[in-house]
């Protein structure tokens, strides 16, 4: 049996997966679309189900080619989906 995630792996695999999404996304995202991209990755690390589930909506009606983005890269995908698994 698998042992629990602890939170500095969890905190870590975020960061990881965030910072790799700022670097796909590179010169195409404005300042507005980065700090878009900020405010979900700060939500997510505190687990604030309500900011996550605002920003993503957010993200989704004003930026849909970020929507995009986000939903393709395959780790933030995957956080994002166990966030949601977890009632979060």
């Amino acid at each position: 049996m698998a042992e629990p995630e602890k939170p500095d792996d969890r905190s870590g695999r975020i960061q990881a997966a965030f910072d790799d999404l700022h670097e796909k996304l590179g010169d195409r995202a404005t300042p507005e679309a980065k700090a878009r991209v900020e405010a979900l990755r700060e939500a997510t690390l505190a687990q604030d189900a309500a900011g996550v589930k605002a920003h993503l909506e957010a993200m989704k009606e004003s930026h849909g080619w970020l929507w995009t983005e986000l939903t393709r890269h395959p780790r933030v995908a995957a956080i994002v989906n166990e966030l949601a698994l977890m009632g979060l």
